[in-house]
């Protein structure tokens, strides 16, 4: 995984064989180029920008962090729509360190709004970042002699996305998690 922000950052990541990219804030048209021919996964944390505006500086985020995110974030956001048009193969990414744990889900609706369907969005966060990890088959599948480690909405994400952000239920390795 590369953590890169800028064109040529994502660019020589690309070159260099890497298998994920965290960010891709400001990759250009040659980037996404580039991704799609060698296969790279794009992971692109554009929920971050809503999250940060809103609650950054109750959380302390610096205000010199706030101050990029409203310059980078639509960018950033613009970047993932005409990656994912391309067919730039995406996996879920959530930066989250910089926010809580909880809250990530909020990136699957993002995801949404800039393009994805939610079987799309859903399968970033699972099948494809199983792929991008090595471990396809074992998890981010249901499958036998996958892992069983699912998660239970009360509705249909397929119909509100959003349903991801609240999770009632998880199973980890065939047991529920309290």
């Amino acid at each position: 995984a590369a953590h890169a922000h800028g064109a040529e950052g994502i660019k020589a990541a690309i070159r260099a064989g890497f298998t994920t990219i965290e960010h891709v804030s400001l990759v250009d048209d040659e980037g996404i180029a580039m991704a799609k021919e060698r296969g790279t996964f794009f992971s692109m944390d554009i929920f971050n920008t809503e999250w940060t505006l809103a609650n950054g500086e109750r959380y302390g985020v610096l205000p010199e962090n706030i101050r990029k995110e409203r310059e980078v974030g639509q960018r950033q956001r613009d970047s993932f729509r005409r990656a994912h048009e391309a067919g730039v193969r995406m996996v879920f990414g959530s930066d989250a360190g910089v926010m809580p744990h909880e809250d990530v889900g909020g990136q699957f609706r993002v995801m949404v709004q800039y393009g994805m369907t939610p079987l799309e969005a859903i399968r970033a966060g699972t099948s494809n970042a199983a792929e991008a990890l090595g471990q396809a088959g074992q998890v981010g599948t249901l499958a036998p002699g996958a892992h069983a480690d699912i998660i239970a909405v009360a509705g249909d994400p397929l119909a509100d996305v959003g349903e991801l952000a609240d999770v009632d239920h998880v199973m980890k390795g065939g047991v529920v998690v309290e």
